[in-house]
């Protein structure tokens, strides 16, 4: 057993795995993944399958929580994309903790490239009467306010970009010229992007949240979810490097995007960016600050 998952913590699992699945499950090995610096992260091979635990403070229970149900509202819209199960959310002791399915990761092919495209257009496709979502969540670990608004323009505005432009602020990682620059642009969204209805958005589609599977599958996981504008996914696919070529055209094909989306990725990207302001500071200023200034 690993030694940073306690043996009390690995027998709290297997009473969890074993009543919530209606079979006895041990546990016969345990080790840690990497792929993310906010959880501690871990396979745990079992009698029956393995399963992923994420693994944080008691104070992070709310975002493992937010994330399941996150995860849970992506599945019930039924697309093509798997999405990992969560079995179990929980608190033991000072820690809290995310049981979920497993996914083993495969090969990169065309057809695959398809099927995460078309998954995320049919994803899109599930609306509803407003922008937002019932509840706030997380991206990362900062706090996402989704409180409902009937415009797109309004939404990105008031619950994106100038809530964070202020705590940028408060932080002093931006000036109050770039808060005034930011008012610029809100006040010339709405005729920089078309209006289309509220859209169920992964939330933070970058290349380290999307997987190919070994059976073959298109997988996405970590969701910072809410209805918005689905030019909002495709911007993040962008932000850092781009997803292949043929997922824009297969996307295209199966939900084309409105004309001109091109010129519209960096206005979707100031949010991302802005919370990676947020989160780490340096370049990522700059290049937001480009985005204001170029909209000013």
């Amino acid at each position: 057993m690993n030694t940073i998952l306690k043996a009390a913590l690995l027998q709290h699992f297997q009473s969890e795995l074993s009543c919530i699945l209606n079979k006895t499950v041990l546990i016969t090995a345990s080790h840690q993944v990497f792929g993310g610096d906010i959880n501690a992260t871990y396979l745990l091979t079992t009698n029956t399958e393995n399963f992923f635990v994420k693994l944080n403070t008691i104070a992070a229970a709310g975002m493992l929580l937010k994330e399941r149900d996150g995860l849970q509202l992506l599945r019930i819209a039924n697309t093509s994309l798997t999405i990992p199960q969560p079995i179990v959310y929980g608190t033991y002791g000072q820690q809290s903790f995310l049981l979920m399915e497993y996914l083993e990761k495969g090969i990169e092919s065309k057809g695959l490239w398809q099927h995460l495209a078309t998954g995320l257009a049919q994803l899109h496709q599930h609306t509803q009467p407003y922008f937002g979502l019932n509840d706030n969540n997380y991206i990362g670990t900062v706090p996402q306010n989704n409180t409902a608004a009937t415009t797109w323009v309004s939404f990105y505005a008031q619950q994106r970009i100038m809530p964070l432009m202020q705590q940028a602020y408060d932080q002093h990682k931006c000036t109050k010229d770039d808060i005034q620059l930011a008012e610029r642009l809100y006040n010339k969204l709405s005729a920089l992007m078309p209006e289309e209805p509220p859209a169920l958005l992964h939330g933070d589609l970058w290349s380290g949240n999307y997987m190919f599977t070994v059976k073959g599958e298109a997988a996405v996981y970590d969701p910072a979810v809410y209805y918005g504008h689905r030019e909002m996914d495709i911007a993040m696919t962008l932000l850092f490097g781009g997803f292949d070529a043929r997922f824009y055209s297969a996307y295209n094909e199966a939900f084309p995007l409105e004309e001109g989306w091109r010129s519209r990725v960096d206005i979707c990207q100031l949010y991302p960016l802005l919370v990676h302001l947020l989160l780490f500071g340096g370049h990522y200023y700059g290049n937001a600050k480009n985005i204001l200034k170029k909209y000013a």
